[in-house]
């Protein structure tokens, strides 16, 4: 039994002896080799990102001023358009009678004029010599009455003609119409619910971006500081739904005046040339918005970890040599590295390779490395060699 027993504890020391072992072979004996960059200090362009969506410039719905059979559908769907370009004809009849009785109307009345201008005349003369006082106003009273006659029957003849005129549906706006919801043959109303088509002018185009109003505030905040330089013109550009970088900036319309109460975000909107129709009105789309520079850091984004509380953490050599963990804030992005102002000094050492191996206090060998544009880190003695 104490045989038993003491064969037991031997494992158990041999087992922790393996052990202990193990961890001395992985843990590093000396200085561990790192590569570093050197923090400066740099004017950084203050990118925003946003979510947008594409706004038509001109979107009008067609609805009938008049009732009637639709005769013929004049345009094609999808096609440009001009201003006052024909898109249906309604059946005009009765609007021409209308109108041809409104026009006689106003011939009787014109005819009448002169008949009740020359007894006004009259009676005036012989005033008190064959017509009684009573008898002029009369005459008066006619003429006037005449005068009111025709101007009536004028502007009666006047809304025919306008009426008419609105048997030809027209485009008010320039852009393209979209199909036709009816047929030839089908009977319209006056100002009925249902759209004959609609017309959307697409070029220019507008996109509002969503931003946070938080953000807002921030970035006011810089600019009141002196913290950022605020660019004279805000222009957009826009990366499209299936990732390509649309040509073409964007021109600031209006900053947005109100918040919303539900998302607490700010419509930022923007206009677009939009020749080839690329952009259509209800895409989706991701703006980006150059709002100045700013004096920061810019620390590669693979050299550092983000905590819990959403700090950046990283690594510098420090004066002993040894590694020494620097807690950050960024200030938003800028292509692969996270923009730091404040945190870090200029000529720190920061450390972008072999980080897996680092913990703080640990002796490190620094070699300078280079990070290309692609966020690749190689060492600054081969990059120098090439480029010369």
């Amino acid at each position: 039994m104490n045989a038993r027993i003491w064969n037991m504890v031997g494992a158990v020391l041999a087992l922790t002896g393996s052990a202990e072992m193990a961890l001395a072979q992985r843990a590093p004996s000396g200085p561990i080799e790192v590569g570093v960059i050197e923090a400066k200090l740099q004017e950084v362009p203050r990118v925003v990102t946003s979510p947008g969506r594409a706004v038509a410039y001109q979107e009008v719905e067609v609805r009938p001023r008049v009732g009637g059979v639709i005769e013929e559908i004049l345009y094609t769907p999808g096609r440009s358009l001009k201003v006052g370009d024909p898109l249906f004809r309604i059946d005009d009849a009765s609007y021409r009678a209308a109108a041809a009785a409104a026009r006689a109307n106003v011939a009787t009345a014109a005819a009448n004029l002169p008949v009740m201008q020359a007894a006004y005349d009259r009676a005036a003369q012989l005033s008190g010599r064959g017509f009684t006082e009573a008898e002029v106003e009369a005459a008066r009273a006619s003429l006037a009455e005449a005068k009111a006659t025709l101007g009536s029957t004028e502007a009666a003849l006047e809304y025919a003609q306008t009426e008419l005129s609105w048997t030809t549906l027209k485009s008010p706006i320039a852009g393209r119409a979209d199909v036709a919801t009816v047929s030839v043959g089908d009977l319209v109303t006056a100002g009925q619910a249902d759209a004959l088509t609609s017309i959307i002018r697409s070029d220019p185009i507008y996109v509002d971006m969503m931003e946070a109003s938080a953000r807002i505030l921030s970035v006011r905040k810089g600019i009141a500081e002196g913290a950022l330089k605020q660019n004279d013109v805000l222009e957009a550009t826009l990366t499209l739904e299936n990732g390509d970088v649309y040509r073409g900036a964007g021109q600031l319309v209006t900053p947005g005046n109100t918040v919303s109460t539900t998302t607490g975000t700010v419509t930022i909107r923007f206009e677009f040339a939009n020749p080839d129709h690329v952009i259509i009105p209800g895409m989706f789309v991701r703006g980006e918005v150059v709002l100045g520079t700013m004096q920061a850091f810019l620390v590669p984004q693979r050299a550092a970890t983000r905590g819990n509380s959403g700090q950046l953490a990283v690594y510098i050599v420090g004066d002993d040599g040894t590694a020494e963990q620097v807690v950050l804030e960024d200030d938003g992005s800028y292509e692969n590295a996270w923009i730091v102002r404040d945190g870090l000094r200029e000529g720190d050492r920061l450390i972008v390779d072999g980080l897996s191996s680092v913990r703080a206090g640990q002796a490190v060998t620094p070699v300078a490395v280079t990070i290309d544009e692609d966020g690749v880190s190689r060492d600054a003695s081969s990059s120098s060699a090439a480029e010369d």
